[in-house]
């Protein structure tokens, strides 16, 4: 399994203490030094069944400078893919990927079927 956090995120803080909780075996990556890649992000985007914009940070600094509320609607899936896969800030976290299943951000009802 794959946990991708920031580790300042208090959200990933809690997600990280479930997993640990339980006994769940993860690689652990740090999102803003390893932001996932445009074909990472296009496969969990796929596998995951979330509209895309479940994978923008939306309360995030950045997305809030860029001002992406009012422009991600004019841009294409693979744009906001693009776009995602230039700064990890940008993307929701934490974000689990397992064999078969993607989760992003952390809901503990979610995460219980896990």
């Amino acid at each position: 399994m794959l946990f991708v956090e920031y580790p300042k995120c208090t959200t990933c803080q809690k997600a990280k203490k479930w997993l640990d909780d339980r006994g769940f075996e993860y690689e652990d990556r740090h999102i803003k030094e390893q932001n996932p890649t445009y074909d990472e992000l296009k496969e969990w985007y796929d596998r995951s069944g979330l509209a895309i914009k479940k994978f923008f940070n939306t309360s995030g600094l950045l997305y809030k400078s860029m001002e992406l509320k009012d422009k991600l609607a004019d841009m294409s899936e693979d744009e906001q893919l693009r776009l995602l896969a230039t700064d990890g800030m940008l993307v929701k976290r934490p974000i689990v990927v397992t064999e078969d299943k993607v989760l992003v951000g952390f809901k503990e009802e979610e995460w219980k079927k896990l």
